[in-house]
């Protein structure tokens, strides 16, 4: 059985291939390794191998996780679908919170970064699937909510996160990508103040190849590093 290290080193082989395909820099991507339910001897093993970037979809387990490994490398995103009552646990250390959908969740970000006078980053979650079960705003609902962005002071709007439908072909999620990919273009022109729409997060294990053509500089990555989850 392979190893972390090793798997974290052929992930990193298949991205640079996959950069190389799309004519991209490598450096360009973020890498998240999604830790959910694996050991912290795991997160540990990625941090020693030069990992940075973690991420988290349970509120919970990120606060565990942020209080368990102290190393001060670790960046810490959390990914999951947002209660805003939530915000307050992870507000002292979180870095970066990917599933923003909503003016409400804007506001409690911007109060609870400010009791610590700590920025936060976001990431404007879109439903770019459809499916009724994924979180996200709406796409009309996008130019509203970083408008209200422009004047927060702590907190940081970085670009847009969107979820694919699980698809056996990542083909068929192209088009979902693309989506993303052109509602930043339509929406570069709020840029200003806290709003600066640099990063596209999407792409997991299963189509991270067709989410960097289509402009991934995110990738949420678990299964490819951590194996297959016992749920």
């Amino acid at each position: 059985m392979s190893t972390i290290e090793d798997r974290y080193k052929n992930l990193k082989e298949r991205i640079s291939a996959a950069c190389s395909v799309a004519n991209r820099d490598p450096d360009e991507i973020v890498l998240i390794a999604v830790s959910k339910t694996k050991p912290d001897t795991d997160v540990l093993e990625l941090i020693k191998a030069g990992q940075v970037h973690f991420g988290e979809n349970r509120a919970q387990a990120l606060q565990d996780r942020m209080e368990s490994i102290t190393n001060p490398v670790a960046v810490w995103h959390f990914i999951g679908n947002l209660q805003t009552n939530k915000i307050k646990y992870m507000a002292s250390r979180v870095n970066w919170i990917q599933s923003i959908h909503k003016k409400k969740a804007l506001k409690e970000v911007e109060k609870r970064a400010s009791e610590f006078e700590r920025t936060i980053n976001v990431l404007i979650q879109v439903n770019i699937s459809g499916e009724g079960q994924k979180s996200g705003c709406e796409p009309e609902q996008l130019e509203g909510i970083l408008k209200y962005a422009q004047n927060l002071k702590y907190t940081k709007v970085k670009g847009l996160m969107g979820m694919a439908t699980f698809a056996d072909d990542p083909e068929t999620v192209r088009p979902e990508f693309k989506l993303l990919c052109k509602l930043r273009e339509e929406h570069r022109h709020l840029e200003k103040g806290s709003v600066d729409l640099q990063h596209l997060s999407m792409g997991m294990t299963n189509d991270l190849e067709v989410a960097i053509e289509e402009g991934s500089t995110m990738l949420r990555i678990g299964t490819a590093l951590f194996g297959e989850r016992n749920y």
